[in-house]
């Protein structure tokens, strides 16, 4: 199992890094612009672009977020709790941000497909075909959706072996020992 999770560790990490290349492509792109302007000049659509590659980012990093531990928890009660009663509030809110994260990657598809049968276009001047960002917007979403089920997954066999330090390093706080 651990080997499982050191895996998808591994593969957010990349996937954040090139999230992260996207988003300074767009401001890359977008000082361009602005320097081009003061010349009279305009690449045109960087605010439509730019738009995509935050959605598209966001999409991929919150899987990155998820094995780094990183999502944003309140953490008043837990922490005074021994480490049975942290295993079951770190179960609760993985299983909680689990859940909402199916949902929503499920939920995306009817987004995407009514783009692809309308042939859906950005009203800008760019008229991006919406399936492209869409796309890997969804593609980001399921990632998550299946990051989530993989540390489930962990959970539940560390459980079942009642180890709770290694629920507490998958599913728990940063400082958890």
């Amino acid at each position: 199992m651990n080997n499982v999770l050191l895996l998808l560790q591994r593969t957010n990490n990349g996937l954040a890094v090139l999230a992260g290349g996207l988003l300074l492509l767009s401001v890359a792109v977008t000082l361009i612009d602005i320097v081009a302007r003061q010349v009279g000049h305009s690449l045109g659509g960087t605010d439509e672009l730019s738009g995509y590659a935050m959605a598209i980012a966001t999409s991929w990093g919150m899987s990155y977020a998820l094995t780094s531990l990183a999502h944003v928890r309140i953490d008043l009660i837990r922490c005074r709790c021994h480490s049975r009663y942290r295993a079951i509030f770190d179960a609760i809110a993985l299983l909680a941000l689990t859940s909402t994260a199916v949902v929503i990657s499920y939920r995306v598809w009817p987004v995407l497909a009514k783009s692809i049968q309308n042939g859906s276009t950005a009203n800008t001047t760019l008229e991006t075909p919406l399936w492209i960002p869409q796309s890997m917007w969804m593609a980001g979403w399921v990632w998550f959706a299946v990051s989530a089920c993989v540390l489930t997954t962990a959970l539940f066999y560390y459980a079942l072996k009642s180890d709770y330090t290694s629920i507490s390093r998958t599913a728990g706080m940063p400082d958890d020992s």
